[in-house]
């Protein structure tokens, strides 16, 4: 099947590791032109190397801050100077924050949704014109399956998750006169450096697969699912392929959610 992704132009940022970098380079295998955005320069460029050696191409790396407006404004911009316009937009950024509610700082709180939903809301803020200028475009969002259904002890990232999806929803339906679709993904276990380094903690005897498989993580697929799935998924929401697909959330968590 063809994406329809070759020359377009798309923005990830957190796409210096995990599901940002897996999904970079799917993006970039397919002909699109990718910027990836993070905090940490080294780890940047070392996601740029990975990028060409593996595709080829080269990618715009940009360090920035998303939560802060200035600098979420600053990247779409560069982006576009970059390479002509801007097509894509993965809000990917984020980072695991979860305690019982009683346990919640006032500081964690306005960091996690300064970062997961401000973040977003500056970047396609940013992003909307360019878009338009080019006939439409895509934006996803990458949340997790607490917003959808939390779980104890998950604050405050089930809320800014869930804040996520419903910013989703309503941005879906304000941008489709202007082929803009707005979708996101639900992520549940899937391997990353946090998963790792789970493991390591918890049962550094066993293999990784034997780790992925343990029944007690209670996955219906049976197995912590792999980074580049979860990026072979937003590639094709981001794509042509899914031209008629806006508003949704599709979980990516081997069935474990007990919602749709």
């Amino acid at each position: 099947m063809d994406l329809g992704l070759k020359d377009k132009v798309a923005l990830i940022t957190g796409g210096s590791k995990g599901i940002g970098l897996e999904t970079a380079v799917i993006l970039a295998s397919e002909g699109a032109k990718v910027a990836i955005v993070a905090r940490n320069e080294e780890a940047l460029q070392a996601a740029a190397k990975r990028i060409k050696e593996t595709t080829g191409a080269d990618a715009l790396v940009i360090s920035a801050d998303i939560s802060v407006e200035a600098e979420a404004r600053g990247a779409v911009e560069q982006t576009a100077q970059h390479f002509g316009g801007l097509d894509i937009l993965i809000n990917n950024a984020g980072r695991s924050a979860a305690k019982p509610f009683e346990e919640a700082t006032a500081e964690s709180w306005a960091s996690d949704l300064d970062l997961k939903l401000l973040g977003p809301v500056h970047s396609s803020k940013a992003a909307i014109p360019l878009m338009r200028q080019r006939g439409g475009g895509a934006i996803l969002n990458v949340t997790a399956i607490q917003g959808k259904a939390p779980s104890a002890s998950s604050l405050p990232t089930s809320v800014s998750r869930a804040a996520g999806l419903a910013l989703t929803k309503a941005m879906s339906k304000d941008l489709a006169g202007d082929n803009i679709r707005v979708n996101a993904v639900c992520i549940g276990l899937i391997r990353s450096d946090q998963i790792e380094r789970m493991w390591q903690a918890s049962a550094p005897e066993q293999t990784w697969e034997e780790f992925a498989s343990n029944p007690r993580h209670g996955i219906p697929l049976k197995r912590i699912g792999q980074t580049e799935e979860a990026a072979k998924v937003i590639a094709f929401l981001v794509s042509g392929a899914a031209s008629y697909v806006t508003g949704t959330a599709v979980n990516i968590d081997g069935g474990t959610s007990a919602v749709l």
